[in-house]
């Protein structure tokens, strides 16, 4: 029996015996573990995911601007109903730079196959569509998606980036951090010391020491280089319960290029 503690911001769903348990990057308040602020507008394609609640917003999730008028983030960010905004070029949460384009969503799709219910499923995705299409400029870029299926190696350099929080219970980072979270391959992910039968080929594991994804960074992506350019490989979606850097406990992306088919079906 696999045990499962699934947090989706304010639910929490047990499913059933693994220890650490996983937990999802998101929730109200915490980010990228260890790392460095980023230089700002270096990962252009960066999106804040915010919801309204009374007559503000909040950020909650990350995401990756794919089209002009379309995001791609974790489908747990977005499977309660509220009303969504996007913000682009965006550096400091709690600063106003002039470079911001605010869009709001006017449509969710989520996976057909997800189910918040088993985590061990996967199927984590969801895009999102814009009110209207964003300008595209230095400080707002389209992030660059791999081919359908293809699997990196072990060790390929990549780079989570997000708002999340800075320590496992701690509170959002205001500014943009990044951290170089080196690829786990599936063999050693899906070992039994490691995350076992939790991953599934649809994932990628990055990380796994002192450096991770924690809440708030769901949904955003997992940056990696390959030859030379930057792709997204990875939509941030779970860490183990036991804390966002648990060794042997990888930050867990759903693997994009496992959705292209789908992602272009939708986001045409």
């Amino acid at each position: 029996m696999l045990r499962f503690l699934v947090l989706t911001g304010l639910a929490a769903l047990v499913l059933a015996e693994l220890e650490p348990q996983p937990r999802y990057l998101k929730d109200s308040l915490e980010k990228v573990i260890g790392g460095e602020v980023a230089s700002p507008h270096s990962w252009p394609w960066q999106i804040s995911l915010q919801y309204r609640s009374s007559s503000s917003y909040y950020h909650t999730c990350g995401g990756t601007l794919i089209r002009r008028g379309w995001v791609l983030t974790a489908a747990h960010c977005v499977d309660s109903p509220r009303t969504w905004r996007v913000v682009l070029g965006e550096h400091d949460l709690n600063r106003n730079d002039g470079t911001e384009q605010i869009r709001d969503v006017t449509r969710v799709y989520i996976h057909p196959k997800w189910d918040s219910s088993r985590l061990d499923l996967g199927f984590d995705i969801a895009l999102l569509k814009l009110a209207s299409d964003v300008s595209l400029n230095s400080y707002v870029q389209l992030g660059s998606l791999p081919p359908s299926g293809q699997i990196l190696p072990h060790n390929n350099l990549c780079y989570i980036t997000g708002w999340g929080t800075t320590s496992t219970g701690g509170h959002l980072s205001p500014q943009l951090k990044q951290a170089y979270l080196p690829l786990v391959d599936y063999k050693t992910c899906s070992s039994p010391d490691w995350w076992g039968i939790t991953v599934q080929t649809t994932m990628v594991c990055a990380g796994g020491g002192a450096e991770a994804g924690c809440n708030g960074d769901s949904g955003g992506p997992l940056n990696c280089l390959v030859n030379g350019r930057y792709y997204v490989h990875g939509i941030a979606s779970f860490v183990s319960g036991s804390g966002c850097n648990t060794p042997k406990k990888p930050t867990v992306f759903t693997r994009v290029s496992a959705y292209i088919d789908w992602i272009n079906s939708i986001a045409m």
